[in-house]
């Protein structure tokens, strides 16, 4: 059995689209930026693919229990046959299950990946509570 995929059936179904693609291109949008979140004892660990930007590019808040991420990607005045990677305006504003530390709240980024670590507040972590037998 063959099985054939087409990506984008819109550009080949009707001969205007190609125009209703151009348009949409040049248009200013804002985009949700893509992230991995992983809980680990003490804090959470954010992941986030940030090719060819730099840290002066990124704006990171914390505020309580929400962590907002805005930038920008370049858009490069070029022809392309294919343009597929990420370009304009992001903003993505994620709520954790717990408050965050914001004073103790590291980033970083490495080979377009973009890594927050976001240690848990004192109220947020689970206490050990020693039962005393009488």
């Amino acid at each position: 059995m063959t099985l054939y995929l087409q990506t984008r059936p819109l550009q080949y179904a009707y001969p205007f689209s190609r125009r209703l693609v151009r348009r949409r291109a040049e248009q200013p949008s804002v985009s949700a930026l893509d992230v991995n979140i992983r809980e680990e004892e003490e804090a959470y660990v954010l992941s986030a693919l940030v090719p060819g930007l730099k840290a002066e590019d990124l704006n990171i808040q914390v505020l309580q229990d929400i962590v907002t991420i805005e930038g920008e990607f370049k858009d490069e005045e070029a022809s392309y046959l294919m343009n597929e990677l990420p370009r304009g305006a992001f903003r993505r504003s994620l709520r954790l299950p717990s408050e965050i530390d914001s004073g103790k709240v590291e980033a970083r980024i490495a080979d377009g990946v973009l890594t927050l670590t976001l240690p848990k507040a004192e109220s947020a972590k689970p206490k050990k509570i020693q039962v005393e037998v009488r």
